[in-house]
């Protein structure tokens, strides 16, 4: 099997629009969790959410581009501008051929979609812009990236809910092990931060009014975020032939079904990918140094994903760290799982744990080493990263320090 290396990293999120710009802002614990600034907030419930903020579209688009891109595609379109300018890839020929991209995203154009909601219903048009549909569609994103960049290879959506970008991630790890590809631009994106976002989100009734608290005894829900993350995934020969730097190792992927609840997780079966993971990768428990948690600040995901871990890694479960960044930049829904996977190279690469931020109490419950409120310094050789979604879908990741 091949090698899987990552050669390019870049993103736009509540904590940073630049990847040195959200580890500097994981190694602070900045949290950029904050009071929403979106029409008719007056109406929500929740009025808090990781908002991507000072940013301005026109800024970077033409006005012909911004018709045709939702604002989850923008987001994902300037995060793989800056991962492929890293990489120092350009794709033509044999390596277009031979290049694709898979993303993760759960809403699609859900801005555009409550936009155009309001048109209809609300001020009684009865005419939408013919973009429309080619702007909402969750497969935007990839779409533009592949004509962007001329990516001629496998490209598409993957729609898991929370767990979308690590499934996406774990296919384009797959293409390129299997040898079908040797390059694969992946990673995730999502912008739900609309009101019907927000208020589909309130029914729930899983979101917190105040903070996102993972792993705290006192935590009360979830808190949303948007933004996107891209990482090129190349094959480790080729990214050594042309003298590519090379941020870190991917070395192992599992995915799972539940087959149960379609909201509530099983300790089973997310200790059950854990274990997959690990496998796939060839570890031992004791290898493991660090695993960014989905973390999410409810109450059942918190202490169910404890559990597992602790069934997953045995006596190993007290000597390794977890932390969520999520209690930083919201929960990104489809997105979450590639920003996060951004904590992970900062672990392999920099040598420093992001902290879980707004930690108060501790849980009996969660009684692991949740690098609480303070960023940590630590060598860590292998890291893995979860992600267990409605749905009852999960995928973990596991990567190595080259």
């Amino acid at each position: 099997m091949k090698r899987v290396v990552i050669t390019g990293q870049g993103t736009i999120n509540p904590i940073g629009q630049s990847v040195a710009e959200t580890q500097e802002a994981m190694r602070e614990g900045q949290c950029g969790i904050g009071p929403l600034e979106i029409r008719d907030v007056d109406r929500l419930a929740i009025q808090i959410g990781g908002q991507v903020r000072d940013y301005d579209p026109n800024e970077v688009f033409n006005r012909q581009q911004i018709v045709l891109y939702d604002r989850f595609t923008q987001f994902t379109l300037l995060s793989a501008r800056q991962a492929i300018a890293q990489a120092g890839l350009t794709f033509a020929g044999d390596l277009a051929a031979r290049s694709g991209v898979v993303l993760g995203n759960s809403g699609g154009g859900m801005n555009t979609l409550d936009d155009n909601y309001r048109t209809v219903y609300e001020d009684g048009k009865n005419r939408v812009h013919p973009f429309v549909v080619p702007k909402l569609m969750n497969n935007a994103a990839a779409s533009h990236v592949s004509m962007e960049f001329n990516l001629k290879g496998p490209t598409f959506t993957v729609a898991t809910a929370c767990a979308s970008s690590n499934h996406a991630m774990g296919q384009a790890f797959q293409f390129i092990r299997s040898g079908m590809s040797d390059v694969m631009i992946t990673g995730g994106s999502e912008s739900m931060l609309c009101f019907g976002g927000v208020k589909a989100w309130e029914g729930l009734r899983v979101m917190s009014k105040d903070a996102c608290r993972p792993f705290s005894a006192n935590r009360n829900g979830m808190v949303q975020g948007e933004g996107a993350a891209v990482f090129v995934f190349e094959e480790y020969e080729h990214a050594k032939k042309r003298g590519a730097e090379i941020i870190a190792e991917v070395i192992g992927f599992a995915m799972t079904s539940d087959a149960a609840d379609i909201v509530m997780p099983s300790k089973q079966n997310a200790a059950r990918t854990i274990q997959l993971a690990m496998k796939d990768a060839r570890l031992n428990p004791e290898e493991v140094g660090y695993i960014n948690a989905h973390g999410t600040g409810t109450a059942a995901n918190d202490k169910t994903e404890c559990a597992a871990v602790a069934d997953a890694m045995g006596h190993h479960a007290n000597d390794l760290m977890i932390s969520s960044t999520k209690s930083m930049h919201g929960h990104l829904i489809g997105g979450t799982g590639a920003v996060e996977l951004l904590a992970c190279t900062m672990a392999l690469k920099d040598g420093v744990i992001a902290p879980t931020i707004g930690y108060e109490e501790p849980d009996p419950e969660c009684a692991l080493d949740v690098v609480p409120n303070e960023a940590r310094d630590a060598d860590v050789d292998v890291v893995l990263t979860n992600a267990f979604a409605f749905g009852g879908l999960n995928a973990v990741l596991a990567l190595r320090k080259v």
